[in-house]
């Protein structure tokens, strides 16, 4: 009789739900449709069942036409690129050129040049045995040789767009780096070579590099470093790093130094930074009496600093030729920059755990577990009675 009664309940609960579901639907719909429609959406007025009543356009041109129409016709909807330009104005907006004209060979000259490589190849008897028997060897010089006169510029800027160098540094605008700029940190190997986007340590930059560049007997050169990640308090300005101009030819030591060399300090916590080196062309020589640093420059409100600025200062003199970037991340040798060299208590933007304490050992330790004395060992390896 219980079981009977228990089940009846349970149906009569369930009925119930059902109903009360039901009506949560109902009531659903009514709402829905008192709602006023958004708006057509794209392609509602086509009947997919009725494709062959579609109007046809017969020409291209006529398609462009409807399509340009279609897309200057206000929507309801809001595009991933009308919102884009509503949330930055500056969006897709054009870019503005402000490095060396490009002159690029005609491409019959070009044609005409490799048609030759290939018939001097092919009656090369010593080349053709050599990849015949596979002991063909590729000279990476002449290949690196090659990269640097044909392609190189176009690959450096693609680089720089992707790190975001022209957009921090020289906003609505950009430059084909045509000077190749080669900057090592090394001695001998290429252990300390910066290239585009590489990653170097502090210590590894702790002095300043080895420049060259190929440049005409009689020019003049401006170099700068500068970090556009590093500002403590203001993130649109940069410290600067070094700046060296009036350089004749590619003798870096020649030049007048404005603000001496000052190694990476990427503060503890906040990831890796971007330093970039930027060599200017100058049309004669420049007078940068406003842009000289005390000396030594040890102060960070000296060596705030920003590029765009000092290029719209001098823009008639100056012209952006060249590009070399590496990233930096914190080390130990950047609390010694803090301390010793800028005189200035290092920021830490990460928690650093402190080390485990442990009370002073006593003599007879009382309810302490068995691998008490375990903590107070030198931590060096036991022989265990191995003598």
């Amino acid at each position: 009789m219980a079981l009977r009664t228990v089940c009846s309940a349970a149906l009569r609960t369930g009925t119930d739900l059902g109903v009360n579901n039901v009506r949560t639907f109902v009531t659903t719909v009514a709402l829905c449709k008192r709602t006023p429609p958004l708006g057509p959406m794209p392609n509602d007025v086509i009947d997919l069942k009725k494709l062959e009543s579609v109007e046809r356009y017969r020409s291209y041109t006529r398609y462009l036409r409807r399509a340009e129409e279609a897309k200057n016709q206000p929507a309801w909807w809001k595009t991933y690129r009308g919102y884009m330009e509503q949330a930055d104005p500056d969006h897709g907006g054009e870019q503005v050129d402000i490095g060396l004209p490009h002159y690029r060979p005609r491409r019959t000259t070009e044609v005409r040049e490799r048609r030759q490589v290939i018939k001097a190849n092919k009656k090369n008897a010593e080349l053709e045995r050599s990849i015949r028997l596979r002991t063909f060897k590729i000279p990476l010089d002449r290949v690196q040789e090659t990269w640097e006169q044909s392609s190189a510029p176009f690959h450096i800027k693609r680089l720089a767009e992707h790190y975001g160098v022209f957009k921090d540094l020289f906003p609505k605008a950009y430059f084909l780096p045509q000077v190749l700029l080669r900057v090592n940190y090394g001695q001998d190997n290429n252990s300390g070579q910066v290239y585009y986007g590489n990653r170097l340590t502090p210590t590894q930059a702790a002095s300043a590099p080895q420049i060259s560049f190929d440049a005409e007997e009689g020019s003049l050169w401006t170099l700068l470093l500068t970090c556009p990640d590093e500002h403590l308090q203001d993130n649109e300005a940069e410290y600067i790093h070094w700046l060296v101009a009036n350089i004749p030819g590619g003798a870096v030591q020649a030049g007048d130094e404005l603000c001496h060399y000052l190694p990476p300090f990427p503060p503890r916590g906040t990831g890796f930074h971007r330093y970039v080196y930027i060599l200017f062309k100058q049309q004669g020589p420049v007078s940068f009496q406003d842009d000289v640093r005390p000396s030594p420059c040890l102060s960070l409100e000296h060596r705030t600093f920003k590029t765009v600025d000092f290029y719209r200062k001098h823009q008639d003199d100056i012209t952006p030729a060249g590009l070399a970037f590496f990233q930096s991340q914190w080390d130990e040798s950047v609390t010694d920059t803090f301390h010793n060299t800028l005189d200035m208590r290092e920021p830490v933007f990460e928690f650093i755990r402190p080390p485990v304490y442990h009370p002073p050992q006593v003599k007879y330790p009382h309810r302490q577990p068995l691998r008490y004395l375990d903590r107070y060992r030198d931590g060096q390896e036991h022989t265990y009675g191995i003598y």
